[in-house]
């Protein structure tokens, strides 16, 4: 059965750190009134984090503007999701760790006020953030969609995340991104990568010129790009179908590759030095997927 996701990606500029979230629900408000039908908003990283300070003390204006997921910014971006009714994911917030570091961690807020899920960045852009590495990769179920991944700018670099979200049973990986730098051009390339070698959706949302680079974009379960930016402030809408992921992991890309379905009971299992651990073809297949 079809399961669209009418999805809105904010390519803007970001808000100041410290701004009311008033603010940016102004924003978000904005774009549901051009685009009504939308069910998912996704911002860029650290959207609520624009710097007001020279580059050297960056730093510094991060960490005065954490605070834990159970304070007073996270419960304002709940009720603002609650208090219109969609599913937001407001990019990164600088988290304030229970063990007193700083955390890029990416949120899901539910049409219910609620905070769903939190994502604490595994691969940091070192050694440029100052952020303390998350432990372990987040998938969220949307009732009604499907189940969403969530990843970090330069997470997207490191195969193993998407790897592991798809094998979590993600068929969208939200990936927002402030990249400011020259990379985004290898960013692109890796979205497509990532969706082809995983069979799923990739939406990456990136801060938009003259801060960022921009270049939003959704690609499909084929590693075709639905949609994409340019470098300017725009909202990129898109309804993605998740249930082409179920199509193209029973039938393959192009009709042909099943990467899910590689392996048979007879398969030995694969070692693997690196990680210390192996692949057994017993537990390949992701999480939900479709009977053969």
């Amino acid at each position: 059965m079809p399961r669209p996701l009418p999805l809105a990606l904010v390519q803007a500029e970001p808000i100041p750190a410290g701004t009311p979230v008033s603010r940016f629900a102004e924003q978000v408000e904005d774009v549901l009134t051009s685009f009504p039908a939308t069910r998912l908003v996704v911002c860029p990283e650290l959207h609520l984090f624009g710097s007001r300070v020279r580059p050297g003390e960056r730093n510094a204006e991060l960490a005065d503007a954490a605070e834990p997921l159970d304070g007073p910014r996270v419960r304002e971006l709940a009720e603002l999701a609650g208090d219109l009714g969609v599913w937001l994911a407001p990019g990164t917030v600088c988290e304030r760790g229970a063990d007193g570091a700083l955390y890029n961690t990416a949120l899901i807020l539910s049409p219910e006020g609620r905070l769903a899920a939190s994502y604490r960045k595994v691969f940091p852009w070192r050694p440029y953030e100052p952020y303390r590495p998350g432990d372990r990769f987040v998938v969220a179920d949307l009732p009604g969609f499907g189940r969403v991944g969530l990843a970090i700018c330069y997470d997207a670099w490191f195969p193993e995340v998407a790897r592991h979200l798809a094998w979590m049973g993600a068929e969208v990986i939200v990936n927002p991104v402030m990249t400011t730098t020259a990379d985004r051009e290898q960013e692109l390339v890796l979205a497509r990568a990532n969706a082809i070698v995983n069979q799923v959706f990739v939406v990456g949302v990136n801060t938009a010129a003259p801060t960022g680079t921009g270049r939003s974009l959704v690609v499909d379960p084929e590693g075709r790009v639905r949609v994409t930016a340019g470098e300017a402030a725009t909202v990129l809408t898109d309804v993605p179908d998740l249930d082409d992921v179920t199509r193209v992991r029973r039938h393959g890309t192009a009709g042909l590759n099943r990467v899910w379905s590689q392996f048979t009971d007879a398969d030995q299992p694969l070692e693997l030095p690196l990680y210390q651990g192996r692949i057994d073809p017993g537990r390949w297949s992701p999480a939900g997927a479709p009977p053969e």
